[in-house]
């Protein structure tokens, strides 16, 4: 059995600087199986890490078939799981009434029901000290007017990881959710880039270099959260404090044009 690191949403963004992070920090792994749509960006990531040997595995894990598919080269290659990361994700920056049907359901689709089923398919190959990572965000915080399936999604996983993370402490895995602010990534870019970002959300934006720095340090403490940055620390804590009616009426009235 390999030593293994299956990494989903691969070919950009926080699951790639994952792949490149994890493959630097742990060169002793056998291999990466980095998960994405986009096989010529896989190829591409293969050439760029050297540390590791790369496994392209170019599905659409949104897919029922794709994941059997998985299920099938899991069942196969029997791989020894130390690290798990769920970083393929989707969503739209719009008004709920504005938002297509595709959106909206291929959102929940991605973000909740294809990470808890990569997770149940790994979880028989994790191994004692292993680590999950759930790439969530800071918008599980509290609920976001045009920005509700999202958010929603997000607090789902927030839910889930920290539910699953006390049900594997006998078996010794930590399971962390990653709840950043806006991440400087094409996703950012996917939902219209800065320019279509409520003022009040720009000084949250971070390097995806730090946000994983942070969330394997933080998985490696033992932390089922990790928050990078004092500003979305203090967002975390007011959100924990504050009624979420006082907050929602200020993002609406700082969103009003």
């Amino acid at each position: 059995m390999k030593k293994t690191a299956v990494v989903t949403g691969a070919s950009s963004g926080m699951g790639r600087e994952f792949v490149r992070q994890i493959a630097g920090k742990y060169p002793w792994l056998e291999e990466i199986w980095a998960i994405a749509r986009r096989a010529e960006e896989l190829e591409k990531l293969k050439e760029e890490v050297q540390e590791v040997f790369i496994r392209p595995l170019p599905l659409d894990i949104s897919r029922m078939e794709d994941r059997e598919m998985l299920n099938g080269l899991l069942e196969k290659e029997k791989p020894e799981i130390l690290f798990l990361v769920n970083a393929a994700g989707m969503g739209v920056q719009k008004k709920f009434v504005c938002t297509s049907l595709w959106e909206a359901v291929s959102t929940t689709e991605l973000n909740c029901t294809a990470l808890t089923g990569i997770t149940r398919l790994c979880l028989p190959y994790c191994k004692e000290r292993g680590r999950i990572f759930m790439l969530a965000s800071a918008a599980a915080f509290v609920p976001q007017p045009g920005f509700a399936v999202y958010a929603a999604s997000k607090a789902y996983v927030v839910s889930f990881s920290r539910a699953l993370n006390r049900e594997l402490k006998n078996r010794k895995i930590q399971v962390t959710a990653v709840c950043p602010g806006p991440v400087d990534t094409p996703f950012l870019e996917k939902m219209g880039g800065k320019d279509r970002m409520p003022g009040y959300k720009k000084p949250f934006i971070a390097s995806p270099k730090g946000v994983v720095k942070k969330a394997l340090k933080d998985g490696a403490r033992g932390k089922e959260l990790s928050v990078p940055g004092i500003p979305i620390k203090l967002l975390e804590t007011g959100c924990k404090i504050l009624p979420h009616s006082l907050i929602l009426k200020f993002m609406e009235e700082k969103s009003e044009p």
